[in-house]
């Protein structure tokens, strides 16, 4: 089961960090959306602030699993300064320590779906003998 997960890790964090993308993309007009009905009670679900950090776990696994079997040590350093970047961005807005604007985490989420897509593309292994050594 994990060997399967390991070979689709590029395609969990296009999905991941897509859905990523949208969350965020949806965001404010869902907030928008609930302030113009008039509902005072809660600014938005409770749930809806945990997908942030479920989508940054499930991109973690495919970033790390997707290194593992890339044949390019820049996408290696590529993946790991990208999801960084995205961690620090999403623990910056949970903990509100500077104020960044909103649109700081498409970057680092259209990085991480550039690098997925690339590293699918082209920068597959077929066995450990092409693999770079970690």
């Amino acid at each position: 089961m994990l060997a399967q997960v390991s070979l689709k890790s590029d395609w969990i964090g296009i999905l991941a960090s897509g859905l990523c993308l949208v969350h965020c993309l949806a965001t404010p007009f869902l907030f928008m959306a609930h302030a113009s009905i008039g509902v005072h009670a809660e600014a938005h679900p409770s749930w809806w602030g945990t997908l942030d950090i479920v989508f940054l776990v499930l991109s973690f696994f495919a970033v790390y699993w997707s290194i593992r079997k890339t044949s390019q040590s820049w996408i290696k350093f590529g993946f790991g300064i990208i999801w960084m970047l995205l961690a620090l961005i999403v623990l910056n807005e949970k903990f509100e320590i500077l104020h960044l604007a909103e649109e700081a985490i498409y970057p680092p989420t259209l990085g991480l779906i550039f690098l997925h897509f690339y590293n699918r593309r082209y920068c597959q292994c077929d066995d450990e003998t092409c693999c770079v050594d970690s």
